[in-house]
């Protein structure tokens, strides 16, 4: 996969050298660190998981397109952290055409950009290895006005990668399926065992311990679980409240399984039955979320879901008494994002909101085979909210599924998980007895 992948990036080049550095680990506390994730384009062209690396893709060299600086074996250093790939591992192991120790870049660098046009470069959170690019730039400025050789252009790959991580190869699609067939797993085993009196921290335990015991996946971005009022915070993630009777509880997770992510966001009540206000509220998200689906398809536009979304909240919000006025004189002033404040979906893959790029200046691009989107429309009245029916303060409910639009539509990639009031009810109601 990432042999392609690579191809494909320096086919896409015009010219030059590119250079990735690995993710920098992030500190916790003192000297302990966080987990430690590899940055997503970099895995994406290297399939390489060690930190202290650097990936340069030189396609116009004679003999060394793709080629790593690695840490090297360390004996001492290997006793606390692990095995290392360490050089020849480099080019045997994750296939690189040359390898060097980590150490030599500022040397060995020169043998790739001399003779190139540009350098492909994404400035970073390492601080230090930008300013190391930004100096080999100067340094190659005043190369070329002499000498009329080196690089006098950087450029951001983002733009190429981003198209690229838009279409979903076969083996990223198999992992994006196991992703969400994990995260559904988890999602209908919380709707079965929620019930008050829990702590949300422990329905939060619950679903990370199914990712963590499905092939030692994690979560792809921290679990929320909101009960009552929390669920009017977007990402509230703080977890530690104790669920009451009556409460609606959102539950949003997604599964990491080899890089790939699952989000699927459910809401339901805590003790399996709605209340008549949480109906209507459910009901109107719910209706959203369907017309939004019901849009994707290949060559409709990025923004049709939203805009399908958005018509449908507004309606609702008249109905109920939310909002007064004309419906498009609201929908073009924007007055649902009082209640709605994000849009109806993102990108999904690498990054649980994918790098993307859904415009050409002022037109949307539209979808295509092989593109997955969550569609998730919100409503969220904060208790606090003035000029409210009281009935209404502390509602939240966020309803998200992962989509796969194919040749001749879409795929609900995570329809399995109930989500009309009445498979939820049903459901719930099962567990319990």
């Amino acid at each position: 996969m990432h042999e392609n992948i690579r191809k494909e990036f320096m086919r896409k080049m015009k010219g030059g050298v590119a250079i990735f550095p690995s993710a920098l680990p992030a500190i916790r506390t003192h000297d302990v660190e966080y987990e430690y994730r590899q940055d997503s384009n970099f895995y994406y062209l290297t399939g390489f998981e060690e930190p202290g690396s650097i990936c340069v893709l030189a396609p116009g060299h004679p003999e060394h397109q793709f080629v790593l600086f690695v840490n090297p074996h360390d004996p001492e250093q290997e006793a606390w952290t692990g095995k290392r790939v360490g050089v020849e591992g480099g080019k045997t192991v994750i296939g690189a055409d040359e390898a060097y120790p980590i150490t030599e870049f500022d040397q060995k660098i020169h043998e790739y950009l001399k003779d190139a046009n540009q350098i492909y470069y994404r400035f970073g959170s390492d601080e230090v290895f930008n300013r190391k690019i930004v100096e080999l730039c100067k340094q190659y400025g005043r190369r070329r006005a002499l000498q009329g050789t080196g690089p006098n252009t950087l450029i951001d790959p983002g733009e190429i990668l981003g198209e690229m991580r838009l279409i979903k190869s076969g083996e990223e699609l198999k992992r994006i399926r196991r992703a969400t067939e994990i995260t559904a797993d988890a999602h209908i085993m919380a709707m079965k065992t929620l019930h008050p009196g829990q702590y949300e921290y422990e329905i939060q335990a619950m679903i990370d311990s199914i990712f963590r015991r499905s092939e030692g996946s994690q979560p792809g971005f921290p679990t929320i679980v909101a009960s009552a009022a929390n669920a009017a915070t977007l990402h509230y993630t703080a977890n530690n409240r104790q669920i009451q009777d009556g409460d609606l509880v959102l539950i949003d997770a997604g599964c990491e399984y080899k890089y790939y992510s699952g989000d699927i966001t459910r809401t339901y009540p805590a003790n399996g039955r709605f209340t008549a206000v949480q109906r209507e509220i459910y009901q109107l998200v719910l209706e959203c979320q369907l017309a939004a689906i019901e849009a994707i398809r290949p060559g409709v536009p990025l923004d049709e879901p939203n805009k399908k979304s958005v018509a449908l909240m507004t309606e609702g919000m008249l109905k109920i008494g939310l909002l007064a006025g004309e419906k498009e004189e609201l929908i073009a002033e924007e007055k649902h994002k009082q209640f709605c404040r994000h849009g109806v979906g993102h990108m999904l893959g690498l990054d649980v909101h994918d790098l993307t790029k859904t415009r050409e200046g002022g037109t949307h691009k539209t979808f295509q085979p092989g593109m997955v989107f969550t569609v998730e429309p919100g409503f969220y009245i904060a208790a606090d909210t003035e000029n409210v029916n009281p009935k209404y303060l502390g509602i939240g409910v966020r309803i998200e599924d992962d989509i796969l639009v194919t040749p001749s539509g879409c795929e609900v990639l995570t329809a399995k998980v109930p989500k009309t009031i009445d498979e939820i009810e049903r459901l719930m109601g099962e567990s319990r007895n």
